[in-house]
């Protein structure tokens, strides 16, 4: 309600309270069903606390995780999501190395994807399974191997401070949960960095990159 009532301009806890106590819409001078939308773009982000809640798992469920939220507005969506992002704590980079670890179900899924992370010039890297898709696919990746396989490499990365985004997903289908995402997701958030467990929102992170990156063409 206070995001709505900010981009529309109408303070819907107030009119709401005034219906209950018997004011109508129209004494309140509102006499069409929607508003006049306003000639620009509202975007709210989330903020989350995970590197102060220790021991919490960062990935995104129905339960109330978020401890507040920001708002971007713009003429356009990309600049209005860039400016909600960074008030809301992301570190956005447009350099540096992506860290990718997915479910089964996702794999397909997220192979154009990690390419526009490529194609922008980021290094990939990824653990055994989603390194081995990407590389079939034609993007040149680095294998992490998981702490199931005996190896600490993929936390080690994380850990040495040149990882820019974790994409990491859950397999929701197939219902089988290891221990892994929960490590690469509590090592993330200790070392601050942007952990994407939804591919709508590495998609929305793209777009914003791709906006905000100063691209090179050749001169003819």
């Amino acid at each position: 309600m206070p995001f709505l009532s900010k981009a529309t301009g109408y303070s819907l806890a107030d009119i709401g309270t005034r219906v209950m106590l018997g004011v109508s819409l129209a004494e309140r001078g509102i006499l069409s069903r929607y508003p006049k939308e306003k000639e620009r773009y509202y975007v709210k982000v989330p903020a989350f606390s995970f590197s102060k809640l220790r021991g919490m798992d960062a990935y995104l469920s129905p339960e109330m995780k978020s401890t507040g939220e920001a708002i971007g507005y713009d003429d356009k969506l990309h600049r209005a999501a860039y400016k909600a992002l960074i008030a809301s704590g992301v570190t956005l980079k447009n350099y540096g190395t992506v860290l990718v670890s997915v479910a089964d179900e996702d794999k397909e899924e997220t192979i154009p994807l990690v390419r526009r992370f490529y194609n922008m010039g980021f290094n990939i890297e990824a653990t055994s399974l989603t390194g081995e898709v990407l590389k079939a696919n034609g993007i040149h990746t680095k294998i992490r191997h998981k702490p199931s396989e005996g190896s600490e490499e993929v936390l080690d990365s994380l850990r040495a401070g040149y990882v820019s985004y974790v994409i990491n997903t859950r397999a929701i289908l197939s219902g089988v949960h290891e221990g892994n995402g929960v490590a690469i997701r509590r090592v993330a958030a200790q070392n601050g960095i942007p952990m994407l467990t939804s591919l709508d929102t590495v998609r929305i992170l793209l777009d914003v990159l791709e906006e905000t990156t100063i691209g090179i063409s050749t001169i003819f």
